[in-house]
């Protein structure tokens, strides 16, 4: 995979399921925090199952769905501290520390952007040393509007002045990629196995990253 590397200024880059193995995350969403949920409310594994998927299918997409402050109010459960209970499995996609150093060597502006909440970033952070890879780590939180939408991008475009034509960005979300490519980001590449115990993931009209060395090629 050869990206036009000269024509390249700005790299925006996700973070789960992206440079973080999507595992930690889909393991608390669908096991953990199902679990926790059924033993705190005194219910069934298979109840709590049929609780939460109505509300996770709701908020899919917005920015509550990935707000940890509106699921412990929703939930009763402190989110926060659940997650720390499975924080062993935040762990690194492999060579993206390997990637995100030569991109930064190379000069170019590096920015992570997210829709994790802030919490949820400072625990991540935590256990992997990224932020020294970045000049900013944006939260869509930030701003008051998910990925997802439009609004996003405008207010991205205000804070950082980055031209969209000479961008790269990386997601595993393909309707983020989307709406990336509406606002006119240039350079799109989604992930070819966001979850390292899900296999290959279908990306649609999105070329995929499967080895980040081999974005490297002319760099």
């Amino acid at each position: 995979m050869n990206l036009p590397w000269p024509e390249i200024d700005t790299v925006l880059l996700d973070m789960d399921g992206t440079l973080l193995d999507l595992h930690f995350d889909n393991h608390f969403w669908l096991e953990h925090l199902p679990q926790r949920y059924a033993e705190h409310h005194g219910i069934s594994r298979a109840l709590a199952d049929a609780e939460l998927h109505p509300l996770f299918t709701q908020h899919a997409g917005q920015l509550n769905w990935y707000c940890t402050d509106f699921w412990s109010r929703e939930l009763n459960l402190s989110i926060r501290d659940l997650k720390r209970e499975v924080a062993d499995l935040i762990a690194l996609r492999p060579d993206a520390d390997t990637f995100l150093a030569a991109i930064r060597q190379a000069g170019k502006q590096v920015v992570m952007i997210t829709n994790a909440h802030r919490d949820s970033l400072s625990l991540k952070l935590e256990r992997i040393e990224l932020a020294p890879y970045f000049d900013r780590l944006i939260s869509s939180h930030d701003y008051g509007f998910p990925k997802e939408d439009a609004q996003f991008w405008s207010a991205l475009q205000q804070d950082l002045a980055f031209d969209p034509a000479r961008s790269l960005f990386i997601d595993d979300n393909v309707p983020i990629l989307r709406s990336a490519r509406q606002f006119g980001v240039q350079h799109l590449l989604a992930v070819h196995e966001p979850d390292s115990r899900k296999g290959a993931k279908d990306t649609e009209e999105f070329a995929a990253v499967r080895d980040y060395r081999a974005l490297l090629n002319g760099l």
